[in-house]
């Protein structure tokens, strides 16, 4: 077992929005990446994706639809929905691909 100071980290990498896979369950991948205030352009994936902020927050846009996570708050991005990060999200995110 291993113990993550998350903050930390997240403030070590060496730029925003490239993230470090922490670890791996099984074939799910638990990522942290650092957010700027910088937007970060539309994905979609075949896989769902679990968006953890640890701080700070997070502007996303999900099916044209504005959003604002949280710290401490957990968006499920579904398989196949496009979604793109908005400018003025800061802090650390945590991305569990599942």
């Amino acid at each position: 077992m291993s113990l993550f100071d998350l903050h930390a980290i997240a403030n070590g990498l060496p730029a925003a929005w490239n993230s470090t896979v922490l670890g791996t369950v099984g074939s799910t991948n638990i990522k942290l990446l650092r957010m700027d205030q910088l937007p970060y352009g539309e994905e979609v994936h075949d896989y769902d994706e679990a968006l953890l902020v640890v701080s700070g927050q997070m502007m996303l846009e999900v099916a044209g639809q504005a959003l604002r996570i949280e710290a401490g708050q957990m968006y499920i991005a579904e398989a196949g929905i496009p979604h793109a990060v908005l400018a003025g999200s800061q802090g650390s995110l945590v991305i569990v691909d599942l």
